[in-house]
């Protein structure tokens, strides 16, 4: 059984600790471990590999975090851009046998009861060698508006319903037979394709040409324009409801999506007043607050049901129970053409990480943490020009034609156009300080001439 593990989406709902370029599922939530790690940790000894579809910034993030599992022999499959759910499964499956079992998972949701899970996937498997598309229904344990809901009959389903309204929700509830909509499947890859050319031949179609095209080296990676002629949309709308093969499994496996603030507070340990519990946190007279802040501290007095998160760049203040609302700030953000929603002060690349320090125009100022072995793109800007201080390790740096090394205390500079290139060829970290210079200190200036990446 081969494990596919959808790795994409922003999180939007969970700004600003989650971010496009550091979406929750890869935010370290849960005793050092992702949701992602967890995922994996979950399925590795149930299935026999996974099978891992992102985009090109959550490749290396998925990369680090197998690597800390000691996982290595997952396979990928990289979107230029994400045409949801149906696409992805479908390019996933033309990759592996027909007859291969496959388990979809969203690499962002938590599973506490292991044992009900192992149970219910052990049930699902058996419906999907029969033919069946298998859907995990959650049980509902109240009237919950964000989630879709599964009306069954036994193990087969009437209809699939969209996010109710709180009156209908509690219809649900009473009425007995509806399950919470996890997104979790099990199906034989060639019944799902079968599936999805009778219903959604449009998908199908595109989906087989974007992956007879597609570029395989250590990883399968679609065409921007063969992934852009595939018709947006989900699983659900394209295959699930309109097939007949469709089985559910009811699962009391202790499941969330954690899709709102709300969702996450609940997994949080709290205090005898149900404050989160976080060494960062004073509170007086104060109740039932979740807090987020892993730097500064924060203080409460005479305050109840708020959702506190503090970032080193950005600050969360909502009331209990609005937390779904977060997506508008999103919007606003995107609208004010920022990159709030984008990046954090700290980013992770494929060579290490950077930290923004001071951000002003005319001027910008980083610390670099170049991992051993690795190395930057042989790049150079328009726009800027960068003075380099090493503080940690030893740097190979390449301008022109010329290579010089730099140690700790050293420093060197790049010229406005000068093509250049940083490498950590030592065993331990590389730390410099770069100062960038020029009237445009943004990202996309970077011409990337080579790239160890294959970054473009």
């Amino acid at each position: 059984m081969t494990n596919i593990i959808l790795c994409g989406g922003s999180g939007t709902r969970l700004w600003p600790i989650s971010r496009t370029l550091m979406p929750k599922q890869f935010v370290k939530l849960f005793n050092d471990e992702s949701l992602f790690q967890l995922t994996v940790k979950r399925n590795t000894e149930l299935c026999d590999q996974q099978f891992i579809v992102s985009n090109a910034e959550q490749y290396f993030l998925a990369i680090d975090q197998l690597e800390e599992l000691e996982v290595n022999d997952s396979k990928f499959l990289l979107e230029p851009i994400g045409r949801n759910t149906a696409p992805a499964i479908a390019l996933a499956c033309l990759a592996l046998p027909e007859d291969e079992i496959v388990l979809v998972s969203s690499s962002d949701h938590l599973i506490k009861n292991e044992k009900a899970y192992i149970e219910v996937l052990s049930k699902a498997k058996k419906l999907a060698e029969n033919g069946n598309l298998v859907t995990f229904g959650i049980t509902a344990e109240y009237p919950e508006i964000g989630y879709g809901y599964i009306e069954a009959e036994g193990e087969n389903v009437k209809a699939f319903h969209e996010k109710p309204d709180a009156s209908t929700a509690q219809q649900y509830i009473n009425a007995g037979n509806f399950y919470w909509n996890s997104g979790i499947f099990c199906f034989k890859a060639g019944v799902f394709l079968e599936e999805l050319e009778r219903y959604s031949p449009e998908i199908y179609k595109y989906s087989k040409l974007a992956y007879e095209n597609a570029r395989e080296d250590s990883m399968l990676r679609i065409a921007h324009e063969d992934m852009m002629a595939i018709p947006e949309d989900s699983i659900d709308y394209a295959v699930m409801e309109k097939s007949s093969k469709v089985k559910v499994v009811a699962a009391d496996i202790d499941w969330s999506d954690l899709g709102s603030f709300d969702a996450l507070a609940e997994e949080f340990p709290k205090d005898e007043n149900g404050n989160t519990l976080n060494d960062n946190l004073i509170a007086i007279n104060s109740k039932d607050n979740f807090v987020y802040s892993k730097e500064r501290l924060i203080s409460l007095v005479n305050i109840d049901d708020l959702i506190v998160v503090d970032t080193p760049d950005a600050l969360l203040i909502s009331k209990k129970g609005d937390s779904q609302k977060i997506k508008d700030i999103v919007k606003e953000l995107k609208g004010r053409e920022s990159t709030l929603h984008h990046i954090h002060l700290t980013a992770h690349r494929p060579w290490g990480t950077y930290t923004v320090l001071e951000d002003t125009p005319g001027y910008k100022i980083k610390r670099i943490v170049v991992n051993p072995g690795k190395r930057l793109s042989l790049q150079k800007h328009f726009h800027r020009s960068e003075h380099w201080i090493v503080v940690n390790g030893t740097a190979t740096v390449t301008i022109g034609s010329e290579i010089q090394i730099v140690r700790p205390n050293e420093s060197t500079y790049i010229k406005m156009g000068e093509i250049h290139r940083l490498e950590n060829e030592g065993k331990i970290d590389v730390v410099l300080i770069e100062a960038q210079v020029g009237e445009y200190t943004g990202e996309d200036d970077i011409v990337r001439i080579e790239d160890d990446f294959k970054r473009i």
